[in-house]
C-alpha cells in the first residue's frame, strides 16, 4: 500500500481538496499572508516538507502544514523562477 504521508506525484492527478495546517513556526502570519502562501504551496506542493494524502470518496484531499522552511522555499523557487 502506497505512503500517504510525503509528496506523491502519481496521487497529484486525484487531488479534489486541499488544506492548509500552519505550524507554530509561522502562527504570526497575518490572514493575507496565509492565504497568499497556501495558495502558493498548494500550486508547488513538492516544495512543502509536511504533505499527506486523505482518502475521499471521488479521491484525495492534500494536507500541507507549512512551517518557516516551506516558506524559505518557496521564496528561494520564485527567486530563481524569475
Amino acid at each position: 500500500m502506497a505512503a500517504y504521508n510525503k509528496y506523491d506525484p502519481r496521487l497529484e492527478s486525484l487531488v479534489v481538496e486541499t488544506k492548509t495546517f500552519w505550524d507554530e513556526s509561522v502562527s504570526d502570519l497575518s490572514e493575507e499572508d496565509r492565504e497568499t502562501v497556501a495558495h502558493a504551496i498548494h500550486a508547488a506542493a513538492h516544495l512543502a516538507d509536511k504533505v499527506n494524502y486523505e482518502r475521499a470518496h471521488t479521491g484525495f484531499t492534500r494536507e500541507v502544514t507549512v512551517n518557516a522552511d516551506t516558506i524559505q522555499k518557496l521564496y528561494q523557487d520564485n527567486l530563481q523562477a524569475q
